[in-house]
């Protein structure tokens, strides 16, 4: 069941009605047993057939679960106890998603993963490793802990939520709120907006020229590459959008998963940007703790001898830096064009550019007496920052490292330019009208953007004086303005994406690019 098909809305009306209905009848008790039975229901539908993929979320919350139990009957002085049942857990749950998840990068085979395998895994690891730390509190009910892991929201889109700061929500009473349903379908709209009507037509562009590359040379080239980036960042996020307006219809708010990354002026800011969630539990699970490992604390100590504090220290940082984005690009997918465009490429951009930093200022600032904080700066860090972005889209969106190799090539043998204005455009798949609809949606699509950026400057302090000062999302803003001005804006949306949304026969509604992630 895609989270973009008619079915998937009309299961979220019948979950809505049960949702709210439930604790009517029971005093207020009830709820979290509807969200159980539907995230089961929803996975079911989910799988394409294959219904015993349930076995392994209902597995991984049974041995999340049932190690839990017997580490709550271990003492803190039982450290080796302890570490026992942690490694059993990962050696549960990772076993489970390097088998599937990275066979083909291993072996150079190709298996099908389970539905939503990477997000429950991380979850429930997240949970177990909170609980284990002493900072998050066990759940007896193993129901409740296959809630945790299977909440039907995160199952195919995340975000990977920190359970310690979210779960709590899934336990708790929820009333019927005003507020929490309108902005809740507001998001999944905008959701639809970004995914339905602009990552679909981009999607004819992108493959249009990445699987004929060598018709497409030159500027064809970088035109399908900026196309990727948008459709990855529309696609991806809408399903985010439409899984937190989802979740926020139900009384629960979960952590956004992107903000404004485009407008990022460095990639360490971009990444922070960009799938938070995700770089947040790697740094949690995989960085910090790696960064204590006796290997990495014994190499930091050699290289201190070497190299000197600072030198070394920060050699040792690269290195794990590096293990992490590895990880990173794993977690992506079990190929090298995702080992390499998002997680090894970004590794050597954020190195290079800490490495360079110092030159760079001194070139500009000292010699060349460029202000690095003028708006013509800022601008150009964003310039760059999507243009290496973009390089490792290229690879992330190729078929194997030779056509990605061959893209990168093909895109500096030809200096054609003329193709944004002889008519070479509309042999891509498009019509001018198509053309046409994706250019405005488009500028809909970045103005909104450009006003987020805006509200969160104007949260930091860094504007004043705006006149979207005092909102937290666009959301809010429409709704401080008159009856007639809200309704114009939703019924515009809500008709663009009736209309204009691509789907109906030859549509595949299940197509994201993050479904096997």
């Amino acid at each position: 069941m895609s989270i973009t098909s008619f079915s998937f809305l009309c299961f979220v009306a019948l979950v809505l009605i049960a949702y709210y209905a439930v604790p009517l009848l029971f005093k207020k008790r009830g709820q979290w047993v509807v969200l159980l039975i539907s995230s089961i229901i929803f996975y079911l539908f989910s799988v394409k057939g294959d219904y015993v993929q349930i076995v392994f979320p209902l597995v991984a919350s049974f041995v999340t679960w049932g190690l839990l139990k017997l580490l709550a009957g271990t003492g803190e002085e039982e450290l080796v106890k302890r570490r026992l049942i942690l490694a059993a857990e990962l050696a549960v749950l990772l076993g489970i998603l390097i088998v599937f998840k990275f066979y083909k990068f291993i072996t150079g085979g190709d298996v099908i993963p389970p539905t939503g395998l990477s997000f429950y895994t991380f979850i429930l690891l997240g949970y177990f490793i909170e609980v284990y730390n002493g900072i998050g509190v066990r759940r007896d009910s193993f129901l409740q802990t296959t809630l945790v892991g299977m909440f039907f929201p995160l199952m195919v889109q995340g975000p990977i939520i920190k359970t310690r700061e979210h779960s709590d929500q899934f336990f708790e009473y929820h009333k019927p709120d005003y507020k929490n349903l309108t902005f809740g379908a507001q998001r999944m709209l905008w959701g639809f907006f970004k995914w339905l009507v602009i990552s679909q037509r981009l999607k004819i562009i992108v493959d249009e020229i990445y699987n004929n590359n060598a018709q497409y040379p030159g500027a064809y080239i970088w035109l399908g590459t900026v196309c990727f980036a948008f459709q990855l960042y529309t696609n991806f996020s809408g399903g985010i959008d439409i899984v937190i307006g989802l979740a926020e219809m139900l009384g629960i708010i979960l952590p956004e998963n992107f903000t404004t990354p485009f407008f990022a002026k460095n990639i360490s800011e971009y990444w922070r940007r960009w799938h938070a969630t995700l770089g947040i539990w790697m740094k949690d699970n995989v960085f910090y703790p790696l960064l204590r490992t006796k290997m990495i604390m014994g190499l930091g100590k050699k290289l201190k001898n070497v190299f000197g504090k600072k030198k070394g220290k920060q050699i040792t940082t690269y290195v794990a830096m590096f293990i992490l984005w590895f990880s990173v690009g794993l977690w992506h997918g079990g190929a090298a064009t995702f080992v390499i465009g998002s997680g090894l490429l970004h590794w050597a951009y954020i190195v290079l550019g800490e490495v360079t930093l110092p030159f760079f200022t001194w070139l500009f600032e000292k010699k060349l007496h460029i202000n690095m904080q003028s708006k013509f700066a800022n601008g150009f860090r964003v310039m760059r920052t999507f243009f290496f972005v973009c390089i490792g889209d290229l690879f992330f969106r190729s078929k194997n490292i030779p056509h990605a190799l061959s893209l990168l090539k093909g895109s500096v043998s030809s200096f054609n330019p003329q193709i944004f204005v002889d008519g070479s455009l509309l042999n891509l798949g498009l019509s001018i009208y198509e053309w046409g609809i994706l250019l405005v949606t488009m500028a809909v699509f970045i103005t909104v953007s450009v006003i987020q950026y805006r509200m969160e400057l104007s949260r930091d302090g860094k504007i004043t004086g705006s006149s979207f000062e005092g909102y937290s999302n666009i959301r809010e803003y429409i709704a401080s303005k008159k009856l007639v001005i809200r309704w114009i804006v939703y019924l515009a949306l809500f008709f663009t994406v009736l209309l204009l949304a691509e789907y109906g026969p030859g549509f595949n509604p299940a197509d994201s690019i993050y479904d096997d992630f």
